[in-house]
């Protein structure tokens, strides 16, 4: 189990500021916002039993009341090369933000690379997201330092996922994961840390799977 992390805690870690920081990013088009957008056609079942489920190690996970549409956000792979949520799109995600200098998202990443090691495949992915602005390499040496070998690599070196999720209501601090079905649409999210290994965990992605 995590240790207990203070909410203004991971709060300030997530609003360390991110100016002056030079990198690459890719820009995400213009209208592709979903907050306040149509309502996604997400099984019911799917959407009670996600609800259901948000206990224990997962009770801070807050299940959508009404399911949307999550942005098309736009970042790097492990190749450098520019990819987006929407390639995604036919798998269950649970999208993860992420940085080095973010002691919980440390803390969870080994949780975080079993749940993949268990669950990755054509129907489940954990993205994480890492949003470190310098030191670029530190990143990479840090997963490989821990044993973190399951995720893939995936990067926003400008941290504009982080700002377009601040900016729909979804991320007010670090770590931010988003439960995001096949069809793109967000089922949750959880604000700061969790024990993403837990039985609590498996059960939530079960029934995003509808298992």
């Amino acid at each position: 189990m995590l240790s207990r992390i203070s909410r203004p805690a991971w709060l300030a870690l997530g609003l360390v500021p991110m100016l002056g920081l030079g990198g690459l990013y890719l820009s995400t088009q213009a209208g592709r916002n979903p907050h306040g957008a149509q309502a996604c056609a997400v099984s019911p079942a799917v959407q009670a039993g996600v609800a259901k489920v948000a206990i224990g190690e997962l009770a801070a996970f807050q299940p959508a009341a009404t399911p949307r549409p999550v942005a098309d956000l736009a970042f790097l792979d492990a190749a450098g090369a520019g990819t987006s949520l929407a390639q995604m799109r036919g798998r269950t995600v649970l999208l993860n933000l992420w940085a080095t200098w973010c002691a919980p998202c440390r803390k969870e990443m080994p949780a975080l690379d079993a749940l993949q090691g268990e669950f990755g495949g054509p129907d489940f992915e954990v993205v994480a997201i890492n949003i470190d602005t310098r030191n670029l390499e530190r990143p990479r040496t840090w997963l490989t330092e821990n044993g973190i070998t399951r995720l893939a690599y995936y990067a926003d070196p400008q941290a504009k996922v982080f700002q377009e999720l601040k900016r729909a209501g979804q991320a007010i601090g670090m770590p931010t994961t988003l439960l995001i079905d096949a069809g793109g649409c967000q089922l949750g999210v959880l604000h700061g840390p969790a024990e993403w290994h837990s039985e609590d965990a498996r059960r939530l992605v079960k029934a995003a799977l509808g298992r």
